[in-house]
C-alpha cells in the first residue's frame, strides 16, 4: 500500500515548477486551505507514517472545505510511566534528557522532531504544531527518579526535541515545576530554547549557576526578521533571543549561542553575523548544526521552501544532495549534524574562525554533579529502614 508520505514525495519529482507542486498537493488532497493554516509553519497536514489508512481532502462539490474552522492549539494530557529519556548516540554530549511537551507550538519548518508525531497517530505537519501533548505530572516523576538508589547524576538536557518554552509554558508550567525539583536536588541542567520566556526563570537559573549547575543555549536560526517569521512563525524574534541572552549572562548564567540549523543557500551567509551578534550579547560558547530532513522533514521543507522562495529551492536542495551524498539527508553518526563534501567543509571552516577570532568556546564548561542530593518529597519512595 502507498504511503501518505510516498504520495507527498510524487509532488516534488525533480524538473517540478513550483506551480506544477502546488496544483498536485492541491489535486491529491495535501494541501489544506491557506487561511486553515494561517500563522503555522507547515503547509502540508498528511497522515502519520505509521497509519493504516491515509487520508485526503476533497472538494465533493457541497462547498464544505470553505466551512472548516482554522487550525487551533489543542492541549491534550499525556501521562508516562517514567520522564528521563535515555540515549547512546555517540555524536550527542548528553545521555539523557527530558521532554515536558510533545509537539511544538513554535513551528518551526525545519524541525527534526516533527516525525515524532506520527508515533501519537498525528500528522507531522500541521498536527505537530496545533495538536500538542503536556505532561503535569513530569516534576513528580522526576522526583522518584532521581530518588532511586541506582541513580547516577550526570547533567540533564531540555529542549533537545521539543521546546519547553512554548507559547503553552505560560499557561502549564510544566517547565518551572521541573526546574524546582532540579534546583532543590542540586542536580546540572543544560537547556536549550529559542525562547525569550526563558527569562521568567532567571531566579532558579541564576542561583543554580552560582553553585555551577546550570547554562542555556539560545537558539538563533537567522537575523533576518523576514526570514524568521516564515521560517519559525511564533518562535521569539531574534532580538528578542539576543536581548534573552543578554539578560541570563547579566544574572551569570553561562549562555552559548547555537546557530542551527544551518541552511546552505539560505541562511548560511549569516553564520558570522549571528555568532558575533551573540557575543555582544554575553555568549561564551557556540555550535553549529547543519540542516536535517528525516523522514516527513523531507517533504514538509520542501514545500516551504517552494512556496516562500521558489527562486531558490533548485539551489538550496542542490547544495543540500551534495552535502549528504546525493540524498536529501544521510542520519550516519558523526555526519548528520555536519554533513560531508567541499560545502560542508567551507561551513565548518568559517564557524572554526569566526568563534577563534570572537574567543568564543566551542566545547561547553562541565557543570558540578557532587552537590546532587537525592529528593525526599512526596510520590517519592521511602526507604525501608
Amino acid at each position: 500500500m502507498t504511503t501518505i508520505v510516498n504520495l507527498a514525495e510524487t509532488v516534488f519529482e525533480p524538473g517540478l515548477t513550483a506551480a506544477e507542486a502546488e496544483s498536485r498537493m492541491v489535486a491529491v488532497g495535501l494541501r489544506p486551505d491557506a487561511e486553515r493554516r494561517r500563522g503555522r509553519g507547515a503547509g502540508l497536514n498528511f497522515s502519520g507514517r505509521f497509519e493504516m489508512k491515509t487520508r485526503e481532502v476533497f472538494d465533493d462539490g457541497w462547498n464544505t472545505i470553505d466551512d472548516l474552522p482554522p487550525f487551533k492549539t489543542e492541549v491534550q494530557v499525556e501521562k508516562p510511566r517514567t520522564i528521563i529519556t535515555r540515549n547512546d548516540s555517540p555524536d550527542i554530549s548528553f545521555d539523557r534528557s527530558i521532554n515536558p511537551y510533545r509537539g511544538c507550538e513554535h513551528g518551526c519548518i525545519y524541525c527534526f522532531a516533527r516525525p515524532s508525531h506520527g508515533y501519537m497517530g498525528l500528522s507531522a505537519g500541521v498536527d505537530f504544531e496545533a495538536r500538542l501533548f503536556a505532561k503535569p505530572d513530569a516534576a513528580r516523576l522526576l522526583e522518584r527518579e532521581l530518588s532511586k538508589p541506582g541513580y547516577k547524576v550526570q547533567p540533564i538536557a531540555i529542549g533537545t526535541n521539543t521546546d519547553p518554552y512554548q507559547p503553552i509554558e505560560k499557561e502549564w508550567r510544566v517547565m518551572r515545576q521541573i526546574l524546582e525539583v532540579l534546583e532543590a536536588a542540586n542536580h546540572p541542567v543544560g537547556i536549550v530554547t529559542k525562547s525569550a520566556m526563558v527569562t521568567r526563570d532567571i531566579d532558579i537559573l541564576s542561583r543554580m549557576a552560582d553553585k555551577g549547575l546550570a547554562r542555556v543555549a539560545l537558539s538563533i536560526t537567522t537575523l533576518d526578521r523576514k526570514l524568521a517569521r516564515a521560517m519559525e512563525p511564533r518562535a521569539a524574534t531574534p532580538p528578542k533571543r539576543l536581548q534573552a541572552a543578554r539578560e541570563l549572562s547579566d544574572a551569570g548564567i553561562p549562555v552559548s549561542v547555537m546557530a542551527a540549523p544551518m541552511i546552505p543557500g539560505l541562511n548560511d551567509h549569516e553564520l558570522e553575523r549571528i555568532l558575533d551578534s551573540a557575543k555582544a550579547a554575553g555568549a561564551t560558547s557556540a555550535g553549529y548544526i547543519l540542516l536535517r530532513l528525516p523522514h516527513e522533514v523531507s517533504p514538509l521543507f520542501r514545500d516551504w521552501l517552494l512556496r516562500h522562495y521558489p527562486d531558490r529551492y533548485r539551489h538550496v536542495m542542490s547544495l543540500i544532495r551534495s552535502m549528504r551524498g546525493g540524498k536529501y539527508y544521510d542520519a550516519e553518526f558523526g555526519k548528520r549534524m555536519r554533513g560531508a563534501g567541499p560545502y560542508a567543509w567551507q561551513i565548518s571552516r568559517r564557524f572554526e574562525m569566526a568563534v577563534e577570532r570572537l574567543d568564543l568556546k566551542r566545547r561547553k564548561a562541565s557543570m558540578r554533579t557532587d552537590l546532587f542530593v537525592p529528593p525526599r518529597g512526596e510520590g517519592v519512595q521511602l526507604s525501608l529502614l
